[in-house]
């Protein structure tokens, strides 16, 4: 299962793939970006995470560059990258860009990661229309705008930012994945055209309701945590959904579950659910594996456990520990 920022997990791009006459230098074994450029210029992947770059220059040489990995820099401005036509992937992870810029020749790009910066306004990204993977963690984002023309987006990530609504998403239709969490938004909605979506992550933010989700019937995973819901509603369209996570909101009846047959993980940890007999609604969910329910009521009950599974006698974990099976021993 995984989660985004503002969420338990944030997704990490620039992950080394096996790719056919691929290079990988170090960075950090070498004294300036023009070197390691020199040893190889016609390296298919460069590594300059971590090196203290204050300023991108000298990249001319390299004719044949698909990633280009500088996390962990000083670097202020995006400049001198023109000439990296042949750049599919660009990360710029944790850095110190205050502004979207100069990235208008890099038309192949399909995978850009910005997230740990010091953004204000999401611009300047019309040209960049193949790509898959945009990341924008823990900036400073009051406003989702200027992606409607990135339709071939497969995955967003706008967590940790400043929004305070879902909105400018509609002709994103190819998205897989969007991560909105640790946010201000009190309000799901406009996301009836987003129907190719399987993750959507809310977490952390000022959400009481769930609503206007039935459009999204291929989501199989929903992370609502950490937002003040009381009642659990509105999922009945939402036939696939396999993983749902409703921690730390202030639900005290667990209810409308009856329609996610495919339902196989629900975390409902730090909550107010006081009621045994309630739980046995959760009888209808037959490929329920997985439940959390720490810190509610009930799982004071020295008996907690195998009450538990005597209800719901095919779990097969409970709060992150595996139940022992009929016949074997602890």
């Amino acid at each position: 299962m995984s989660m985004a920022d503002g969420d338990s997990a944030i997704p990490i791009s620039g992950e080394a793939k096996p790719t056919a006459g691929m290079q990988i230098i170090p960075g950090e074994l070498v004294a300036s970006i023009e070197e390691i450029v020199m040893i190889d210029p016609d390296c298919y992947e460069l590594d300059l995470n971590h090196r203290r770059i204050d300023k991108l220059e000298n990249f001319e040489p390299l004719k044949q560059i698909e990633r280009l990995y500088l996390r962990w820099n000083l670097i202020k401005k995006i400049e001198n990258l023109d000439m990296l036509k042949t750049l599919l992937e660009l990360e710029l992870y944790d850095n110190q860009i205050t502004k979207i810029e100069n990235l208008d020749k890099l038309v192949n790009l399909e995978i850009l990661d910005l997230s740990f910066n010091r953004l204000t306004k999401i611009e300047n990204l019309d040209k960049l229309l193949k790509l898959e993977k945009l990341y924008f963690v823990a900036n400073k984002l009051t406003v989702i705008e200027n992606l409607g023309m990135l339709t071939n987006l497969t995955m967003l990530e706008l967590g940790d930012n400043k929004l305070k609504k879902i909105e400018n998403i509609d002709t994103l239709v190819n998205l897989r994945q969007l991560f909105l969490g640790k946010n201000k938004i009190a309000k799901i909605e406009n996301l009836d055209t987003l129907v190719n979506l399987e993750i959507l992550s809310l977490q952390a933010n000022r959400i009481v309701k769930i609503e206007n989700l039935e459009k999204l019937t291929n989501l199989k995973e929903l992370y609502i945590s950490e937002n003040g819901i009381e009642t659990i509603e509105n999922l009945s369209e939402n036939k696939n959904l396999d993983t749902l996570d409703l921690a730390k909101n202030r639900l005290k009846v667990i209810g409308n579950l009856e329609a996610l047959e495919q339902l196989e993980e629900i975390w409902l940890n730090d909550n107010g659910i006081d009621n045994w007999k309630n739980l046995e609604v959760l009888k209808m969910n037959k490929s329920l594996q997985t439940i959390y329910l720490e810190h509610n009521p009930v799982a004071t009950d020295v008996r907690y456990r195998s009450k538990l599974r005597d209800i719901l006698p095919h779990l097969q974990k409970i709060d992150a520990t595996l139940c022992v099976l009929p016949g074997t021993h602890a």
